[in-house]
């Protein structure tokens, strides 16, 4: 059973923008959050929506404590029984929203004051401007880039433009990039309208790639702003090491792959996938990347034998996603030849996928 509170100081008034806020478990991250969105300098009516996944740690009592009876700020709580995971969460939130545009930010993600203010100014830059990227920092060290938009492998794999790379100005001009990252953006209403949230299916990871990949097709542009910066704690939902973690973001690149991707790319991915992960064993032996950070030969087994039940369960899916796949010529408006130039045009490098860390 949900239970919606509302504690709202907008009255009658049209809001411009809701923020979503998912939250499991995260009570004190949670709090730094909502203090981040209080101390928002904008000249548009705003909301935040929190969707909280059945916490056991008093989250959403702690959210009404201390942010519900502040006149100058409105919150919702939208309490679950479970863990919905992040994909219903936000979708509860986007149905529970009536605002032009709709932000996301995560539990573990806190806001500079002029994020949503700089968001906003995307939209006016065209009509056909669907997503907003947000400039995110890593949080133990913002001298960092976490992701400043986002970059594709074309086996489906995904990775934040920039991730891990120092910040010296590299991504401080407002440019279109492939899609915003899902920990902190903006969306145009119309097109959510249009397209759909987000696919329940993927649960967390990739979601925000298969719902920004769908918006691209469906003729919308995702814009990069650099004055919309947030410090994000990286891997506080599952933990950067967790296979859960693991097992998910491989699942899920091929649901993308197999819902979204041009025949021509789709057919070629198990080449890709064997090239990346040739590329990955040959780093995870140098202990470089994302494999070479598991400690010691178990932990390498561990992340190897993850990626199979990753794979292993994304054929479960791919009935379900082929349906779904049929079902996106209703809203197609770039053809499969200029969808696979895009994620060509895009490309993240293999030697930078597989030997990096993020």
């Amino acid at each position: 059973m949900t239970v919606i509170i509302l504690q709202s100081v907008c009255g009658n008034t049209k809001l411009t923008v809701s923020v979503i806020v998912v939250n499991w478990n995260r009570r004190d991250l949670l709090r730094s959050c909502l203090q981040s969105l209080r101390s928002q300098k904008i000249n548009h009516p705003f909301e935040v929506i929190l969707v909280d996944n059945g916490s056991s740690d008093g989250s959403a009592e702690m959210a009404e404590t201390e942010f519900g009876g502040d006149p100058a700020f409105s919150l919702r709580v939208i309490r679950n029984s479970g863990n919905r995971g992040f994909c219903a969460a936000n979708n509860q939130g986007i149905a529970a929203s009536g605002s032009e545009f709709v932000a996301l930010l995560n539990n573990d993600a806190e806001a500079e004051p002029l994020w949503l203010s700089a968001l906003l100014g995307a939209f006016s830059i065209a009509p056909d401007i669907g997503m907003a990227a947000s400039k995110i920092l890593v949080y133990e060290d913002p001298r960092r880039i976490d992701k400043a938009g986002h970059l594709i492998y074309p086996d489906g794999q995904n990775r934040g433009r920039g991730s891990g790379e120092w910040d010296t100005g590299q991504y401080d001009r407002v440019e279109e990039v492939l899609w915003p990252d899902g920990c902190a953006a903006m969306y145009r209403r119309a097109m959510l309208d249009q397209i759909g949230g987000f696919d329940e299916d993927f649960f967390a990871y990739a979601d925000d790639a298969e719902l920004g990949l769908r918006g691209r097709i469906a003729g919308w542009r995702s814009m990069y702003i650099p004055g919309a910066v947030v410090r994000h704690r990286r891997g506080e939902t599952l933990g950067v090491r967790s296979t859960r973690r693991i097992v998910l973001i491989e699942r899920n690149r091929v649901l993308l792959a197999a819902k979204l991707f041009p025949w021509s790319l789709l057919c070629l991915n198990p080449f890709y996938f064997l090239a990346r992960l040739t590329a990955g064993l040959w780093a995870a032996l140098r202990n470089r990347g994302e494999v070479g950070r598991q400690a010691g030969a178990a932990g390498k087994l561990r992340t190897a034998w993850a990626v199979l039940r990753g794979d292993a369960a994304a054929l479960l899916l791919l009935p379900a996603m082929f349906r779904k796949r049929a079902a996106i010529e209703k809203i197609r408006k770039l053809s499969p030849h200029e969808v696979k130039a895009l994620l060509l045009q895009y490309r993240i490098p293999l030697r930078q996928l597989t030997e990096q860390a993020v």
